[in-house]
């Protein structure tokens, strides 16, 4: 592959806020494009649908960052903490993330989460009733952020009180943007994360409860199935990711909305709509922008193209599900779609072990926030809305003015 490669511009405000025009160009020029993403690293961008979902399955491609061959990608990791923070389900490959994977899988499944929706709805109601009398909130930080961060923390066993720590230590050791990370601030933040971690795990082999952090280092302690660092990276991994892209699927989800006022009426007039309005949130703008990372540990041929090993390949699901040789009319917003076969929660064995419980805290916090808060509307043009620039996307903040007192 010859092409210069594309530089996906996260310094640009009109990428961050509609990267899809530049994502449309990518994918009509070919199925894989040489790009250059955060931080000026390089990688192989997989554009269409039937590759990326061949790719996210391909044994070939990896997840460990210590199979790239750009050494700046584990440069960006403090060293003293390198391997819990490469530790995790999210950055192993069979047999360790098959035995990662098991040890919460249980906490996960689809009957327990469905035993979840009472205590969700209830810590939705409570955030909506603190809203409801102002007639005006930013349904990020005010709704969509401290829902998720409760329903994961009361599943951990974490106290509540804690997560403006653990949301600050994460959102450093994550930001992504034009620039690389700053390895001295995610060690720091790290640090900080650790020590909390430690902390939570002391407590937990002290006075151990019914929660899932109390089985964690039951395993680890008495079964011998985790190492230190894998428990230490296992308790970051779910608190952060139990709570990162739900904030973006809810805060994202009604901001289409609100930009699309037909969609948002015809929810309004059938709520049972509400499951299949989800998925098309997941397919139309996800929380996971422009994809997911994996790394060729082999010599790996993708739609013709040659990727060498050790190549950072990027499988565009944000690309793949505005495809239109797999999905008609992908452009538009359509909550009444049927086919919801997206790839926003991945495919294969890395598929999101958290989806049956995003999806439900989804559902009831639209839902809800849809019922009880009448004339909903942005308090600001859309074009002023923040978003966040890569990797995980959603609105930064979101300004709506709603009749007090719903």
């Amino acid at each position: 592959m010859s092409e210069r490669p594309v530089l996906l511009p996260y310094a640009d405000p009109a990428f961050v806020a509609d990267p899809f025009p530049l994502y449309r160009e990518l994918r009509e020029e070919g199925p894989v494009r040489r790009v250059v993403i955060a931080g000026g690293l390089e990688a192989f961008l997989v554009t269409r649908y039937e590759d990326a979902l061949a790719a996210l399955s391909d044994a070939r491609l990896g997840s460990d960052a210590r199979d790239a061959s750009d050494i700046r990608l584990l440069r960006q990791l403090p060293e003293a903490e390198r391997e819990s923070m490469l530790s995790t389900m999210l950055r192993s490959d069979p047999p360790d993330h098959t035995r990662l994977r098991r040890l919460v899988s249980k906490a996960f499944t689809a009957h327990r989460v469905a035993g979840m929706r009472p205590r969700i709805q209830s810590l939705t109601d409570r955030l909506l009733d603190a809203l409801t009398p102002a007639g005006q909130a930013d349904l990020v930080a005010d709704f969509a952020l401290p829902l998720p961060v409760a329903v994961i923390s009361e599943l951990l066993g974490v106290p509540v009180d804690d997560r403006h720590d653990f949301q600050h230590w994460t959102d450093r050791m994550i930001r992504r943007g034009a620039e690389p990370p700053d390895p001295a601030v995610v060690g720091e933040a790290w640090q900080h994360m650790r020590a909390y971690v430690a902390g939570l795990i002391r407590e937990k082999r002290t006075a151990p409860r019914d929660d899932l952090l109390s089985g964690l280092v039951t395993a680890r302690d008495e079964e011998g199935r985790l190492s230190e660092d894998e428990l230490v990276g296992m308790v970051f991994l779910l608190l952060a990711a139990g709570y990162l892209t739900t904030v973006n699927l809810i805060g994202g989800g009604i901001a289409m909305l609100l930009a699309h006022p037909r969609q948002l009426e015809l929810l309004r007039s059938d709520p049972a709509l509400l499951p299949g309005a989800i998925e098309e949130f997941l397919r139309y703008d996800g929380p996971v922008s422009p994809g997911i990372a994996r790394f060729a540990r082999e010599d790996v041929e993708i739609a013709g193209v040659r990727v060498p090993r050790g190549a950072t390949v990027l499988i565009g699901s944000a690309l793949a599900d505005r495809d239109p040789a797999r999905f008609p009319d992908p452009e538009r917003l359509d909550i009444t779609r049927r086919d919801s076969a997206h790839l926003a929660f991945g495919h294969g064995i890395h598929y999101c072990l958290g989806a049956p419980l995003a999806r439900l805290e989804g559902e009831i916090a639209i839902g809800t926030a849809l019922r009880r808060l009448p004339g909903l509307a942005l308090a600001v043009p859309p074009e002023e809305v923040p978003w966040r620039p890569g990797g995980l996307r959603g609105p930064e903040s979101l300004p709506v003015t709603f009749s007090p007192g719903g």
